[in-house]
């Protein structure tokens, strides 16, 4: 599936969605590595933006992002709408991040509201 069929609005322009499929959900559990924590103080200790922790969080979304996707084909959807995004610490340093939303299957709008395809 596309990116672009994703949306965090239940709507998705110029598409009109014909099916409901139910929840989809991503979900990914990462750890900072030895390395990473210790990277990551140092640069908390200088201030500014900690870009250790900024990559792990972003891998981390896009992991769950990633595996929602698969999870919307699985159940036979062509877009997901909703998408939202949670985290949670599990345990000092491991964090659960979610990612989930609505699978739906959409038909492309034409000019009179009919479907095009």
């Amino acid at each position: 599936m596309d990116e672009s069929m994703t949306s965090t609005t239940f709507a998705l322009d110029g598409y009109r969605i014909v099916q409901s499929l139910g929840v989809v959900r991503g979900v990914t559990v990462r750890s900072r590595s030895l390395f990473g924590t210790i990277g990551a103080k140092l640069e908390t200790m200088l201030g500014g933006h900690i870009t250790m922790l900024t990559t792990l969080c972003d891998r981390a979304r896009g992991e769950a992002f990633d595996i929602l996707l698969a999870h919307a084909q699985h159940r036979g959807a062509n877009a997901v709408v909703g998408i939202q995004y949670d985290a949670t610490e599990i345990m000092a340093g491991v964090t659960e991040v979610l990612c989930y939303g609505t699978a739906v299957v959409v038909e492309p709008l034409d000019g009179e509201g009919e479907s095009s395809l």
